[in-house]
């Protein structure tokens, strides 16, 4: 099988040019996929072409990640409907180098014939004047071919800046650079890009004699409700676990929709398409069970394995119901900061809890879990309110240090559904 038959299987081929299969079987080649860093982080979105390069390289062949250091002070006009907000050199340029630092734990840039390579294609343009531009890179596309591109077309009515205009000439020039330089004959990307990208196909058959580049894309993933992969109804789901936890990315996986789970497994999964029917198989009457062993496989490779098992503590904790005062006992750190990340929270000053505090003053007036006191008698008197685990048989409880999770921390449940964390600092 090669690079293109997996990318069929998988469900990940949209358009290919002529010729690029026939050169994947005789050769091993060199491709790029272009990223602007033009957002704070990666995301599960920006993903998809993360694992069009993984198995790019699995193939034997060599992946170029081109950072938009350039590019990405223009803006793209593909798939947007409005012109681009311009970011600031300095916001672009630390987006730049987490990205860098993201990209680099999931591809080999370290041995092999094959090793990928960042390239910032900033490089390309820092030395060029807008005269040079023009006559180097501008006279090589014509304005009518540059028109019949559907990122161009689709913004005609609404307005296009020439600045956003200009975006197809810089990643056609971008495709050149790294023709000459580096030998790079396929540029890959999201379907979306398919009119930038045979731009950059054109634009080297008329500047180099014979010539000849080529061009693969994959579909643009959506969900089985059509909205926009990479998001849940709190935003995009990024792969810095400062923006979206370990805990909020594994819960997109496991709460997918059943008709979502078998394209998903496509895309995302390392596992063969043996492998993967086997799993499908093995959960056919089970669809949680497939979405579990997909989040466990991606929520290991993007955060790590300790992650992915403070995660599990958190889950526990959070919905199964024979999590007990044993097993809260038994956490660690990190998952109960996890904890205390995921539910509601409150801080209070170690030196207002010396002394101890009566269970109803504590959840009304220094953690806002309940609104007074009569409140708190009622929850005590249904059997609801709980203390690290333990019903509260006294509303007016003292809690003391002794309640302390790792001398931290104390969990305060309200019925089944109603978790809070109050952190003494």
């Amino acid at each position: 099988m090669n690079f293109v038959e997996e990318l069929r299987w998988r469900g990940m081929l949209q358009d290919l040019t002529p010729g690029i299969e026939e050169v994947l079987t005789e050769q091993k080649i060199t491709g790029y996929i272009g990223f602007d860093p033009t957002a704070p982080s990666l995301t599960l979105g920006n993903y998809v072409q993360i694992m069009l390069l993984t198995l790019f390289q699995k193939h034997g062949n060599k992946p170029i990640v081109l950072m938009g250091g350039a590019t990405g002070r223009i803006g793209d006009p593909s798939g947007k409907d409005t012109e681009r907000q311009l970011k600031s050199y300095e916001e672009l340029d630390s987006n730049l180098n987490f990205q860098k630092l993201q990209i680099s734990k999931f591809l080999n840039f370290d041995s092999g014939e094959n090793k990928a390579v960042i390239i910032n294609n900033y490089d390309f343009y820092a030395e060029m004047n807008v005269l040079d531009f023009l006559r180097k890179v501008g006279k090589n596309l014509t304005v009518n071919y540059m028109l019949s591109k559907d990122s161009v077309k689709n913004r005609l009515e609404s307005g296009l800046s020439f600045t956003e205009f200009s975006y197809q000439l810089l990643q056609a020039y971008d495709f050149l650079c790294l023709y000459e330089q580096n030998n790079c004959i396929l540029q890959m990307g999201g379907s979306d890009q398919w009119g930038n990208i045979t731009s950059g196909t054109e634009f080297i058959r008329r500047n180099v004699d014979g010539g000849k580049a080529y061009a693969v894309t994959t579909p643009l993933l959506t969900k089985a409700d059509g909205s926009k992969f990479g998001k849940s109804t709190e935003g995009n789901i990024w792969l810095d676990p400062n923006l979206t936890s370990p805990y909020k990315f594994y819960q997109f996986w496991v709460n997918a929709a059943d008709a979502d789970i078998g394209k998903f497994i496509r895309y995302f999964s390392f596992k063969s398409k043996e492998e993967v029917e086997a799993l499908e198989a093995e959960y056919d009457k089970d669809p949680n069970g497939l979405k579990r062993a997909l989040a466990e496989e991606l929520t290991i490779r993007i955060h790590s394995l300790e992650e992915y098992k403070a995660v599990l503590n958190v889950s526990e904790l959070l919905f199964n119901k024979k999590a007990d005062a044993e097993y809260l006992e038994s956490l660690d750190e990190k998952s109960l900061s996890r904890i205390a990340n995921e539910i509601p929270s409150f801080q209070i000053k170690k030196k207002d809890f010396a002394a101890g505090i009566n269970l109803d003053e504590l959840i009304t007036s220094y953690a806002n879990i309940l609104t007074s006191k009569s409140d708190v008698r009622r929850s005590v008197q249904s059997n609801a309110l709980a203390v690290n685990k333990i019903k509260m048989e006294t509303h007016d409880q003292v809690i003391s240090s002794e309640f302390l999770l790792l001398d931290k921390y104390i969990l305060i449940e309200n019925g089944k559904k109603n978790q809070f964390i109050i952190e003494v600092i």
